[in-house]
C-alpha cells in the first residue's frame, strides 16, 4: 500500500522557468518564491499563515508526504469545523495549491480535481451621505483628511497609504494609483475640497522627510528592482509619502530601519472608533466608504462605465453590484400596502 502512494506522489511536471529554491526551511522557501513572483506582502502573510496551519493540522508532517485526501479533509475541517467564509476558503486552498506547485514544483491529478467551494454574491454595505459626513467627522483629527481621500477617490486603503508626494497632480486635478489590484495603474480625480488639506499633509511631509536626510537616514521603500536600478530615487522628496509614518520601523522583508508609510490598523482602530460615536450600527469598515463613493457616484447619475475605470475594476459585472444597491433606496419597488389607507 505505500509503494502505490509514494508512485501516487511522484511529480508529472516539475516547473522548468523557476529558479532552484535556496532557503533550507520550507516556509523560507514559500517566503521566497512569494517574492520572486512578485506577490504583495499581504498574500505572503496569508500563503505563509494557511501553509503553517495546513502543518499543524496534520501533526507537524511535511506536505510532501501528503495527499490530496489531506488538503480535501483541512478544507473540510476549515468550512464544517472553523466556519469559514467562501473567501477565506478558497484563500487557504491557493495558498496550498501554490506550495505543492511553485514550491515543491509537483503537479498531481488531484490539484485540478480538488473541489472548490461556490461563491456567494453578497450586497456591499453601504453608508448614506450623512453618515459619511457624521464619521468622517468624528475621526480623529490626525486621520480625518486620509478618511475624506479615501471616500472622496474610491481608493483601497493600501492605495491611499501608499501613495507617493509624485503621483498628486495638483496642477491637473488628478491623483495616479499606482500599482492597484491586480499591479494596475489607474487615475482617479483630486477632490477639489481637499486640496488645501493635501497642500499642508505635503508640508508636514517634507518636514519629516528634511529631517531623515539630516539624519542620515533618508529612503522609502521602493516597488520591484527600482532601487537598485535607481539606487538615490528612494531618498528623494518625489518617492517619499504622502502619509508618512511619525516614526521609524524595521522592514520585515529586508530588515533595513527607514520610514514607512501609516499603517492600515491603525486608520481601522480609528475609523472604528469614529462610526462607533456616529452612532452607524452598520457592519462598517474603511472599505465602506470605497463601496459608499461608487455608490454616490451612480446615484448622481454617472454611468456604470466611468465608475468602473475610477474603481479600478477590470469586469463592469464586479461594478454591476452597485446597481443592485441603489433599488434598496428610492428606485426600489414600492409595496402595495403603502398606497393603502387602514383606520
Amino acid at each position: 500500500m505505500g509503494e502505490v502512494r509514494r508512485k501516487a506522489l511522484r511529480p508529472e511536471v516539475v516547473s522548468a522557468t523557476l529558479p532552484a529554491l535556496k532557503a533550507p526551511r520550507l516556509l523560507d522557501q514559500l517566503r521566497e518564491r512569494i517574492r520572486f513572483l512578485h506577490y504583495s506582502r499581504s498574500t505572503e502573510d496569508a500563503y505563509v499563515f494557511w501553509v503553517r496551519a495546513f502543518i499543524r493540522h496534520h501533526g507537524l508532517r511535511h506536505p510532501r508526504d501528503l495527499d490530496g485526501a489531506a488538503v480535501e479533509s483541512f478544507l473540510t475541517w476549515l468550512a464544517s469545523e472553523r466556519q469559514v467564509a467562501p473567501a477565506t476558503h478558497r484563500q487557504a486552498l491557493s495558498a496550498l495549491l501554490f506550495l505543492y506547485g511553485k514550491v515543491l514544483g509537483v503537479q498531481l491529478p488531484w490539484m485540478a480535481e480538488i473541489g472548490r467551494p461556490r461563491p456567494q454574491r453578497r450586497l456591499p454595505v453601504v453608508m448614506s451621505r450623512d453618515e459619511v459626513v457624521n464619521v468622517l467627522s468624528s475621526l480623529d483629527v490626525e486621520w480625518r483628511l486620509f478618511g475624506q481621500l479615501l471616500y472622496g477617490t474610491g481608493m483601497r486603503i493600501t492605495e491611499g497609504l501608499r501613495l507617493r508626494v509624485k503621483d498628486v497632480d495638483f496642477s491637473h486635478g488628478a491623483i495616479i494609483v499606482r500599482e492597484g489590484k491586480g499591479s494596475k495603474d489607474r487615475v482617479v480625480m483630486l477632490p477639489e475640497s481637499l486640496v488645501p488639506g493635501l497642500r499642508e499633509q505635503m508640508l508636514k511631509s517634507h518636514a519629516a522627510w528634511l529631517q531623515d536626510q539630516q539624519d542620515g537616514r533618508g529612503g522609502v521603500e521602493m516597488p520591484d528592482a527600482l532601487d537598485r536600478k535607481y539606487p538615490r530615487a528612494g531618498s528623494t522628496w518625489a518617492w517619499f509619502w504622502v502619509f508618512p509614518q511619525d516614526h521609524h520601523s524595521t522592514d520585515p522583508r529586508s530588515g533595513v530601519v527607514r520610514r514607512h508609510h501609516m499603517y492600515d490598523q491603525t486608520f481601522q482602530r480609528a475609523f472604528k472608533r469614529a462610526a462607533k460615536a456616529a452612532g452607524v450600527t452598520k457592519p462598517v469598515s474603511p472599505h465602506t466608504l470605497r463601496h459608499s463613493f461608487a455608490t454616490h457616484l451612480l446615484q448622481s447619475g454617472y454611468d456604470i462605465r466611468t465608475v468602473q475605470e475610477l474603481l479600478g475594476h477590470s469586469d463592469v459585472a464586479t461594478t454591476m453590484i452597485y446597481t443592485h444597491v441603489l433599488k434598496l433606496g428610492g428606485g426600489a419597488v414600492k409595496s402595495p400596502i403603502d398606497s393603502m389607507r387602514f383606520d
